[in-house]
């Protein structure tokens, strides 16, 4: 138990945060925001909810933080976080903040983790913690929660990573949350729903005029001034990974049952291999279907309306992928396998992330036999 847990299962916060303090979370908020909170839109009005939710906990932690020693840093978000430098850019790797302030680890531009509180406590330990208000996607965050773990453990070089999580319903009911809570070093925060929050607000989207929140205090930090160490180069990472499956299925080697030589293989999330020849391309589309919500596309068409198709795998499954590139608008199409292996579009990649300038950077490298290798590997078929 670390100093955290140990001060909280002592002096558990209440269970509903008092109004006042939900009313200031709504700092954290655009106007819009703000005015979703009450929106008739169920959708817009649970989007709202959850940020709004969010920045309550932030706002719980600040304040925890003032009155004890388990808790010696927290790192600033939301309303509080540094304005500048928050633009991706290739070649950035660490800690930095999104253009809504919120805490992410970047991977040469790409955003690898968000994390919705960061702090370290009392022995120096850097613990972080989720917000959650639906039990929606528990299995996928149960995975990423194990991410998030291995890349603090190895930023920060350790060998246990406290995680905190704080629920709006309880998260016992759900298998995947039963076994997160059972994970060692995992500290739960049950609190009133936010629809019981909410009704303290009394219709109310802000503090009353002319209130001025107060100064950070001293235990208030930039996320990016947490000192990592060990040295990140998430690229170099990369590119081992892809040089090992470039090796292994040239040599006939199943990579996804071999074991990997590179300690830092379970940081890396997706290898991108490269834009293929139109050669490549060309083989490919005979092997493979491709369609695009429900429509058929064949080699002539992908050649016509995109500009550059990328090879990638997801990791740790190997999943293949391809991004298309728009001829039309700055962006990709990111397209999955289905169970027969053929491609099918599941979403767009906009500019405005670091993983756009990261496919951008890619020209074409592959050529037909090491394509069809890497498909054949890891293709359902």
């Amino acid at each position: 138990m670390n100093k955290i847990s140990a001060w909280l299962s002592k002096n558990s916060p209440p269970f509903c945060p008092e109004t006042s303090l939900a009313l200031t979370a709504t700092r954290h908020l655009s106007k819009a925001e703000r005015a979703k909170l009450f929106s008739p839109d169920l959708e817009k009005m649970r989007t709202a909810e959850g940020r709004w939710y969010e920045a309550i906990i932030y706002e719980m932690f600040v304040e925890i933080s003032r009155e004890t020693d388990a808790i010696s840093r927290l790192a600033l978000k939301g309303a509080d976080a540094p304005r500048g430098g928050r633009n991706a850019r290739l070649g950035q790797n660490g800690i930095f903040y999104s253009r809504s302030g919120d805490i992410t680890i970047r991977g040469n531009g790409q955003d690898l983790a968000e994390f919705d509180l960061l702090m370290v406590d009392g022995d120096n330990q850097v613990t972080f913690a989720e917000v959650l208000t639906s039990p929606s996607d528990l299995k996928e965050f149960e995975a990423e929660i194990e991410y998030k773990r291995t890349l603090l453990g190895y930023l920060f070089d350790q060998e246990r990573v406290p995680f905190l999580m704080v629920a709006s319903f309880n998260v016992a009911n759900y298998s995947a949350g039963r076994r997160i809570l059972r994970t060692p070093d995992t500290i739960h925060l049950q609190t009133a729903t936010c629809e019981e929050i909410k009704s303290g607000l009394r219709g109310k989207q802000r503090p009353a005029q002319g209130w001025r929140p107060g100064l950070p205090h001293s235990k208030m930090v930039r996320a990016s001034d947490l000192t990592l160490k060990r040295a990140f180069d998430y690229q170099k990472f990369h590119d081992w990974e892809r040089n090992w499956v470039f090796s292994g299925v040239s040599n006939e080697v199943d990579v996804k049952s071999a074991a990997n030589p590179h300690e830092t293989s379970m940081l890396v999330k997706k290898i991108l291999y490269g834009g293929l020849y139109p050669s490549a391309l060309r083989t490919v589309c005979e092997e493979y279907e491709f369609s695009i919500r429900g429509k058929k596309i064949g080699f002539h068409e992908i050649k016509k309306q995109f500009s550059k198709v990328v090879l990638a795998t997801d990791l740790p499954g190997y999943e293949p992928l391809m991004y298309f590139r728009s001829n039309q608008k700055r962006e990709y199409l990111k397209m999955v396998q289905d169970r027969e292996g053929n491609f099918k579009f599941e979403r767009f990649t906009p500019s405005r992330v670091g993983f756009f300038l990261w496919l951008e950077s890619l020209g074409p490298s592959l050529g037909s036999r090491i394509t069809s290798k890497i498909l054949d590997a890891f293709s359902p078929r």
